[in-house]
């Protein structure tokens, strides 16, 4: 019996994504300058201006409007022609210092000296071995797709096109294993004077036949460019964006559930995002240590507490070894406080720039896509 399964991505146009590389580049901005600083910044967009709101803690300043003005322009919303222009938008900026109640649980954790979580919340981490990146094939096409509609926009390939973009792949499967692509969604900014045909042509060739694999596609493959037709008024001009909410487009394109809370912003003191990172270190080294072919990881947490109040797997029958021995090995090779996941992922780096667009997962220049665990992992089985 074939099951169809479909993940969604969008372009470092889209309105939403635009506010999280505002987000993350303020975040990246605070670490270079202060690598302890706290920062949980949210940012929203529409065709009057964008607003940066939020709560950041740090020894030093940066110049926020520039990084504003700067993100807005490198993403391509640089002219008046486009009804959003970096040079001239208007910023409002409502930042706070962090709650010292917040901050008095995170210093010095309820349980022990350590750093306490963030925040309280559940978290998830996924990996599979349906593709070379462990992860879901949905959502890695979905990404590649925007990935790649990104590159033919900035290198001019096709130059008629705008900054915002959205795709969509739904997969096939058969006893849960990917068969095939059974329907490609494109839909791209362009300029009002290109012909909705030519869009088309030009997008099936230089985006889609170049990103998805041939022995992906059959005669039965279905494609959808542009579907209304037009599609010239875009960003924030034609819809408001808000940090945060593509966080299904971010982690694993619905595969998995998801604890609600968003990334973008946030510093890694904040377990939304850090433990989030973890769990999908961890799943990663299980499933390409050979225990399973898939595996979903919960892990919660309480405010100010340093070690989780509980951690799940789910290997949806896929197991090679007992899920109690799986999670056996976890508890023995990792260790899921806040202080342990930033010292050994690296956290304090002006890195999250690199995750904001096309997934936060799957990449392999990102310290939680390290398979180092593999080998101390068999040594358990």
């Amino acid at each position: 019996m074939l099951k169809l399964f479909t993940s969604e991505s969008v372009t470092p146009g889209h309105p939403d994504k635009l506010c999280d590389q505002v987000s993350d580049n303020i975040l990246d901005a605070y670490l270079k300058e202060d690598k302890y600083a706290r920062v949980a910044c949210e940012t929203c967009a529409n065709k009057n201006g964008i607003v940066v709101m939020g709560e950041i803690t740090s020894s030093k300043t940066v110049d926020l409007e520039k990084i504003v003005r700067d993100t807005v322009k490198n993403i391509g919303y640089d002219s008046d022609e486009l009804g959003f222009n970096g040079d001239n938008i208007n910023i409002s900026l409502n930042i706070s210092s962090q709650s010292p109640d917040i901050s008095m649980g995170v210093d010095n954790s309820y349980d022990s000296n350590e750093l306490g979580a963030g925040d309280q919340g559940i978290m998830f981490g996924y990996a599979c071995n349906e593709t070379k990146e462990y992860m879901p094939m949905p959502i890695m096409y979905a990404s590649k797709l925007s990935k790649k509609l990104t590159e033919v926009y900035k290198n001019k390939e096709i130059p008629y096109l705008r900054p915002d973009g959205k795709t969509q792949v739904t997969v096939a499967y058969e006893d849960d294993k990917p068969k095939y692509i059974d329907a490609v969604v494109v839909s791209t900014q362009h300029d009002d004077t290109v012909s909705i045909e030519k869009v088309r042509e030009d997008v099936k060739k230089y985006v889609i036949d170049s990103t998805i694999p041939k022995d992906l596609v059959n005669e039965d493959t279905k494609y959808y460019i542009n579907p209304t037709g037009r599609f010239v008024l875009g960003g924030p001009i034609a819809d408001s964006g808000l940090t945060g909410r593509k966080i299904i487009v971010d982690t694993y394109g619905g595969s998995c559930p998801h604890g609600g809370g968003a990334y973008s912003g946030k510093d890694y003191t904040k377990v939304d995002r850090s433990a989030s990172y973890y769990a999908r270190y961890v799943a990663k080294n299980i499933v390409a240590a050979g225990l399973c072919d898939k595996i979903e990881i919960q892990v919660s947490y309480a405010i100010g507490v340093s070690k989780p109040i509980s951690l799940y797997i789910n290997t949806y029958n896929t197991n090679k070894i007992d899920e109690e021995k799986i999670l056996d090995i976890i508890n023995k090779v990792f260790n899921f406080e806040p202080k342990n996941i930033i010292d050994e992922l690296d956290l304090r780096q002006p890195i999250y720039h690199l995750t904001t667009c096309f997934g936060h997962f799957g990449k392999d220049n990102l310290p939680w896509e390290k398979l180092d665990k593999v080998d101390v992992i068999k040594k358990f089985v």
